[in-house]
């Protein structure tokens, strides 16, 4: 028997800030205040960025691997917007290549639930890896540094030693 070219994966990351979910909303919709914890943030500056925050938009990033046995290779991050609730709920359908090479087809889901004065996020991901990808697992710790970047940045203390 042929072993599977696909690996299938779904994770849950939840996670508090201390700001109102309105605030952790427009972190992911303004296209400034994405940048900087998404495509930026503490590992350097994305060689590439745009985001089109609607339904049916896009968002593209394009950074270089700065580290392990792929250092130095294009990494790309495309998404589209299936759905936007403001300051509840965004959903994209996302696709990561590594070089030339597509290594994941992912949808992702955040929402934003009011708690006391500050928000608490659910990220969802159900993801496709396919041969010479990430996998399931350096993925979940790829989404649990980005949400800690996000808090950082909701803080104010993203790249401040």
């Amino acid at each position: 028997m042929e072993k599977h070219s696909v690996t299938h994966s779904t994770f849950v990351i939840e996670r508090n800030f201390p700001a109102a979910p309105e605030r952790v909303f427009a972190a992911f919709s303004d296209p400034a205040q994405k940048r900087r914890w998404f495509a930026d943030g503490e590992r350097g500056q994305a060689e590439e960025y745009k985001l089109d925050f609607r339904i049916g938009g896009s968002e593209h990033t394009r950074r270089r691997i700065d580290a392990g046995p792929f250092k130095g290779a294009p990494l790309t991050n495309d998404s589209i917007y299936q759905d936007i609730v403001a300051n509840r709920r965004v959903v994209i359908a996302y696709t990561m290549t590594l070089g030339e090479k597509r290594i994941s087809a992912s949808q992702a889901t955040f929402e934003f639930l009011p708690e006391g004065k500050g928000t608490a996020l659910t990220f969802t991901e159900q993801s496709a890896f396919f041969e010479g990808g990430d996998g399931p697992e350096m993925r979940k710790q790829g989404w649990e540094w980005l949400l800690g970047q996000l808090e950082k940045f909701l803080a104010g203390s993203l790249g401040k030693n």
